[in-house]
């Protein structure tokens, strides 16, 4: 069987009836999925079906919020391989409207969630999660000191991931996320060891410890990891949350103080240690 190489870029521009970097643009903000095979960007049939059969919108720069899909125009850069289309989709929400906090948020989590439901579904390599994890990596440290807040600190706050959990890119936005906020953050990273928790706590005599679990497979570790923190500061408010962490009865089960849903239910945890601290 002869493999379907799909259009090249140039044929596909023709077929829209725009200028070659009209098309390219297209492809750089993830409007239109293509793939580069052998240098060329490959686009398939159906997709430039699928792309003249969309309602056609304004540049990307000037459409109203809410109206583009970024996640998906991420996902399709990541999955490409495409660091500077990625970028580029990062830049044009930006000017759009969104905040580096909604980015964070809105356009790449949902991208590799999105990645890593295909991996475990057999439909992508491994190579193509390990490629966008390192995409996301670079766009992370770009956008990382946007973050920082001036002013006086409300405190400081240890947040990493236990030993095993490998997924270093959730405990770096959630890092940012949380400094936007105030804090500031030691982050010590994904697959921890228990005593890295102890260590960073204590030297930066931080508020509360934040415990990332992405695997339910991590419970164990996770519960290590409290246990660790309870032994070594009694009286430290230790927070669990994150996509193996699915209610505050698992949060228990791993001796947690608090179970957060969400960033906006870890911020407002995070107020709550704040005031105790001073009403102590």
């Amino acid at each position: 069987m002869v493999r379907d190489e799909g259009l090249t870029l140039h044929e596909a521009a023709a077929e829209l009836g725009v200028h070659y970097m009209t098309a390219y643009r297209y492809v750089r903000l993830g409007q239109l999925d293509a793939v580069k095979r052998s240098g060329t960007w490959r686009v398939s049939r159906a997709e430039l079906d699928r792309f003249r059969a969309e309602p056609s919108e304004e540049p990307a720069e000037r459409a109203p919020r809410g109206r583009v899909d970024w996640g998906q125009r991420m996902h399709s850069r990541l999955v490409a391989g495409d660091a500077g289309g990625a970028w580029s989709v990062i830049e044009s929400a930006l000017a759009a409207g969104s905040t580096p906090a909604r980015v964070y948020t809105e356009v790449i989590s949902p991208a590799l969630v999105n990645i890593g439901e295909r991996w475990a579904a057999g439909e992508l390599d491994i190579s193509v999660e390990h490629r966008a994890t390192g995409i996301v990596q670079r766009i992370i440290g770009r956008l990382g000191p946007q973050f920082v807040r001036r002013g006086r600190s409300r405190g400081s706050v240890v947040i990493g991931a236990p030993s095993g959990e490998r997924h270093g890119l959730v405990v770096s936005m959630l890092s940012d996320l949380v400094r936007a906020a105030g804090w500031e953050v030691s982050d010590i990273g994904a697959d921890s060891p228990a005593s890295s928790f102890v260590s960073a706590a204590r030297e930066t005599r931080s508020a509360a410890v934040v415990v990332s679990v992405t695997h339910a497979d991590s419970l164990e570790s996770c519960r290590d990891t409290v246990l660790a923190i309870r032994e070594a500061e009694p009286d430290m408010p230790v927070i669990v949350g994150g996509r193996g962490i699915a209610s505050r009865a698992v949060a228990a089960s791993v001796g947690a103080d608090h179970h957060s849903a969400g960033l906006d239910d870890l911020l407002d945890l995070l107020d709550q240690v704040a005031a105790g601290s001073r009403t102590a």
